[in-house]
């Protein structure tokens, strides 16, 4: 009975190696499997950048305007109406030559009362930050820069937290796809850089320019009163008053 359990267990013994050397057989043949996999992962993570900058730049120019009201029977009709929109509101002027593209985006469905909204593309980038600078003063009209869908959604996501801190009275607001939050409102940075307004503070530097003058009279009185000695020490007695 000893002699059939140590057989068994000189089995198990033996049998765990083999595995283990099947183990590390298999290992040894997965390994160049593995390095390609992660060399296949690390091409993409750098085709995903690339195409979300080129994504980025794309639309680096454009904006969506809501709620302009759909009159227009043409292009050129469209161009007019959102220069005018801009020039009565914003005091914005641009020239049809500024413009690289404008359209509406959807189908043309007007029996919903809905207007769809414009993609407008200019050909310079300061005109559009312009326009977006002062985009507040619009009337029943929004504007808003051109995200792809993965970045309005990260946007929504972020937007929560957003309300949040500046519920807690700090400054805070979504760059692209990133929430940026400074502590404190906007403007705190520069009050605590100004200097003291303490009495003292203020008597130095008028104490040192007094003392500058006065220092500067009383060199001028000792080379007045050196000038006015020197002929009457060389003048011979008689001439002296």
């Amino acid at each position: 009975m000893d002699n059939l359990q140590s057989f068994f267990d000189q089995m198990k013994i033996e049998m765990s190696k083999q595995t283990d050397d099947i183990m590390i057989r298999i290992d040894e043949k997965l390994t160049p499997f593995r390095q390609e996999m992660q060399e296949l992962r690390a091409e993409n993570e750098k085709l995903k950048e690339k195409i979300y900058s080129l994504e980025k730049h794309k639309r680096l120019n454009n904006l969506i305007l809501y709620g302009v009201k759909e009159t227009e029977k043409s292009t050129v009709d469209l161009i007019q109406i959102i220069k005018k929109k801009f020039k009565d509101e914003l005091n914005i002027t641009f020239e049809d030559r500024d413009v690289n593209t404008i359209y509406r985006i959807g189908k043309n469905n007007t029996e919903n009362g809905k207007e769809r909204p414009i993609l407008l593309t200019f050909v310079n980038l300061w005109k559009k930050n312009e326009i977006v600078a002062n985009k507040r003063k619009l009337k029943n009209v929004y504007v808003s820069e051109d995200y792809p869908k993965e970045i309005l959604d990260m946007r929504k996501k972020l937007q929560p937290k957003l309300e949040e801190e500046r519920k807690k009275g700090n400054y805070a607001f979504i760059n692209y796809d990133k929430l940026v939050i400074k502590q404190g409102k906007p403007g705190n940075e520069k009050r605590k850089r100004e200097p003291s307004t303490s009495p003292n503070v203020k008597e130095h530097p008028r104490k040192q320019q007094l003392a500058a003058k006065t220092n500067r009279l009383n060199a001028f009185d000792i080379m007045r009163n050196r000038s006015n000695s020197l002929p009457s020490a060389n003048l011979p007695t008689d001439q002296i008053a």
